[in-house]
């Protein structure tokens, strides 16, 4: 028996000493090819250990500012910073007291005491405090670090702030706090240039995660967005949202829209609309429509403006002619004045202009313009279009032109419907010589970690509606729809300034029947102004939907109070001359400029004064050699005019000038004209007294312009040194 079990003993021992040989020799046979191949499970083993030893960080690639034209932020990444509560108590510092500490966050974080001490008792390592306690700002945090806590620490977490709030919260839009989404306006349009590109840091560290000493570190830069400068003034456009923030608050309109554009290159200088909102705060948004791209509407007779170019251009305008005012019978359809179709009586064009009779713009439309050729022109000043500018979902007009009354309608700013940017496109035009001006709001763009331009927008035009002999006559008769004693404008007047502008007044159709909606207030009330009339620099328009006011109340006394407020700061901040003094003149009127050619100087000049017009007599000869405007034309005293005097000619002094005033002696004396900038004239090169006979260019620096005023004067002195005086002289 006992050798039995010792055989037993021996076969079970050597069958265990064989399994022990074979494992050995597999272990050992895997560990040679481990050896030799450097490879387990598919896997390279130096990666292996290296990525058991080594660690990576991402690097945050900020995301750009958006800045307006000066440089001021409205848009920044900025840290903020979560509070985090240590509970553990294997930790040297942790939360030891709930209740007291509890009790010393609640007076700085404004949360209930009782909330705070659930978080803080909760069975966990660590804990964050609710919404109340996370993006707090450094202010914030650093009154919480001041009260010492045991166990209270921050998380620093980059995030987007709108140091502005509601500053032009339509068009900048916003990103979630954290910014892992860019929704609404240039936030999300640009996205692509303002997000960074992460990148990462890779060391090698020991058991205890800490980084090794002298070890080799792998950095990939991150990349920074690029940064967005806006065409936007922020002086203008805190003027703008301050205003209609009271306006908001005394009359309590449906919506409201206002733009302010510069009128020479269709730089948009502010924006906004009500309902606003705050971007810091976008859980609390009510409107998310950019009305014054989004949305379109029966404009009213602020279109009137474009049909009375119409009209001049085509040759068809006669001021002085009268009609019969009150009431217009279109097939079988009437057309009323909007004082209830009583109209005033027989009056001239000129004062249903200034009184805004939709009769007779209606004639002008059917009887003198016809139906083709003035929906030509609502095609070229750009309404069937959208304008192109530089922000999301841009609607475009619905002109009708089905029936004959749509002809009359959309004559006077009915039935049709347009969007508030395209009436801004279509009234650079009437302010720029006849040159419409694309709108854009984006100036450029530049590389954030490079500083390199990445884009950069110029003004572009976007059509040639009319010529610049129609463009000043509009605005002479604009200006007296503010300045005369009938206008509707007359609430729209500015001290120190001439303004040209037409008041709107538009009908709301019933959501849920057809026709319009009546009584007292309940109007899209708006104005189109421009300013200084002579030439404007600043285009404002301001619509105000259906505000809350009493019987006695006009519907453009909101609408007023923003233009006023929006124009004065806007020609102030852009340092535009105040108007001369034009009192005593006679009141505008529509005159054809005879013939002075040959006629003696002086009493030219004495005529023309006493008629109304300003007069400016270049030369000492004793006879009028060339004028402007020229012979045959229409004008309107006020107006400026230019006598060309026989014999030799000097350059006189532009000082105070307006450009329009340059151009017509750059006509009349045939000299090309390089302008730096836009207003009135500062600088001339070449000087007065300069013989203007074998010159072929002027050089003139504006009030408008950006560069400073010792910069310009010696690139003029450069170019004159470069080219030897031939770059303006023969």
């Amino acid at each position: 028996m006992n050798a039995k079990r010792r055989k037993s003993m021996v076969y079970r021992g050597a069958f265990l000493f064989a399994v022990m040989l074979v494992l050995i020799a597999v272990l050992f046979s895997r560990f040679v090819y481990i050896q030799a191949a450097k490879e387990v499970q598919g896997e390279d083993l130096r990666t292996m250990i290296e990525s058991r030893w080594t660690d990576s960080r991402t690097l945050h690639g900020k995301r750009g500012s958006i800045l307006d034209r000066n440089g001021e932020i409205i848009a920044e990444e900025i840290s903020s910073y979560t509070i985090v509560a240590i509970l553990d108590d294997r930790y040297d510092r942790y939360v030891d007291d709930p209740l007291e500490t509890a009790s010393e966050l609640a007076n700085v974080l404004d949360m209930d005491k009782g909330l705070l001490t659930d978080y803080l008792s909760r069975d966990a390592a660590q804990v964050e405090l609710g919404p109340s306690a996370k993006n707090l700002s450094y202010e914030t945090m650093k009154k919480v670090e001041n009260l010492d806590l045991d166990g209270i620490v921050f998380r620093e977490d980059p995030r987007r702030y709108y140091p502005r709030q509601t500053f032009a919260s339509h068009v900048i839009g916003y990103t979630e706090r954290d910014m892992s989404v860019a929704r609404m306006g240039l936030e999300n349009t640009l996205n692509e240039y303002l997000e960074g590109e992460a990148g990462s840091i890779t060391y090698q560290r020991d058991g205890r995660r800490r980084p090794l000493l002298n070890a080799d570190e792998q950095i990939e830069e991150p990349v920074d967005g690029a940064d967005v400068i806006l065409t936007i003034d922020s002086k203008i456009q805190t003027a703008m949202e301050q205003t209609m923030n009271q306006v908001e608050e005394d009359y309590d309109p449906e919506r409201m829209i206002a733009i302010a554009a510069h009128a020479k290159t269709g730089e948009i200088l502010a924006m906004s609309n009500r309902p606003g909102f705050n971007p810091n705060h976008y859980e609390q948004i009510e409107n998310y429509t950019n009305y014054a791209v989004a949305s379109r509407f029966e404009p009213g007779s602020t279109m009137k403006m474009f049909t009375l170019a119409a009209a001049i251009e085509e040759d068809v305008y006669r001021g002085n002619d009268t009609y019969q005012s009150g009431s217009y019978q279109v097939t079988d359809r009437t057309v009323h004045d909007h004082n209830q179709g009583r109209g005033w009586g027989e009056i001239t064009f000129d004062e249903g202009l200034r009184r805004s009779s939709n009769v007779a713009f209606s004639k002008l439309a059917l009887e003198h313009l016809g139906e083709e050729r003035l929906y030509d022109y609502i095609q070229s000043f750009g309404f069937r279009e959208p304008t192109g500018i530089d922000l999301p979902n841009e609607t475009t007009g619905m002109i009708a032109d089905t029936y004959t009354i749509d002809t009359a309608t959309t004559s006077f700013g009915q039935g049709s419907a347009v969007s508030p940017i395209q009436q801004v496109q279509a009234a650079t035009a009437i302010a720029n010589q006849g040159q419409m001006m694309k709108p854009y709001v984006v100036d450029q763009i530049i590389g954030g970690t490079k500083g390199d331009p990445v884009l950069e927008q110029k003004p572009e035009v976007a059509g040639n509606p009319v010529s610049a002999v129609t463009a000043n006559r509009v605005l002479a008769l604009l200006e007296t729809a503010v300045s005369h004693e009938t206008g509707t404008g007359r609430p729209y007047a500015i001290d120190g300034f001439k303004v040209a502008g037409k008041t709107g007044t538009a009908q709301i159709p019933n959501e849920d029947s057809p026709g319009y909606q009546s009584g007292h207030g309940n109007y899209i009330y708006s104005f189109l102004g421009m300013a200084p009339a002579q030439d404007p620099e600043v285009i404002v328009y301001v619509a105000v939907e259906k505000p809350d006011i009493e019987p006695h109340v006009q519907g453009n006394e909101p609408v007023s109070k923003v233009f006023r407020q929006v124009m004065e700061q806007s020609l102030q901040y852009l340092n535009i001359t105040p108007t001369e003094d034009d009192e005593g003149l006679p009141f505008a009127e529509e005159v054809t400029m005879p013939d002075h050619v040959g006629d003696a100087a002086e009493d030219t000049f004495n005529s023309l004064m006493e008629t109304g017009f300003k007069v400016k007599k270049i030369g000492e000869g004793n006879q009028v050699a060339a004028q402007s405007p020229p012979p045959g034309t229409e004008a309107v005293n006020g107006e400026t005019v230019l006598l060309v005097t026989n014999g030799e000619v000097s350059m006189p002094d532009l000082t105070g000038w307006s450009l329009r005033s340059v151009y017509m002696l750059s006509e009349l004396l045939d000299i090309e004209v390089d302008a730096d900038g836009t207003g009135f004239v500062l600088h001339q090169v070449p000087e007065p007294g300069a013989d203007t006979a074998s010159m072929n260019r002027l050089s003139i620096q504006l009030s408008g312009s950006e560069m400073d005023e010792d910069v310009w004067l010696d690139q003029q002195e450069e170019s004159l040194e470069e080219e030897d005086a031939d770059f303006f002289m023969d």
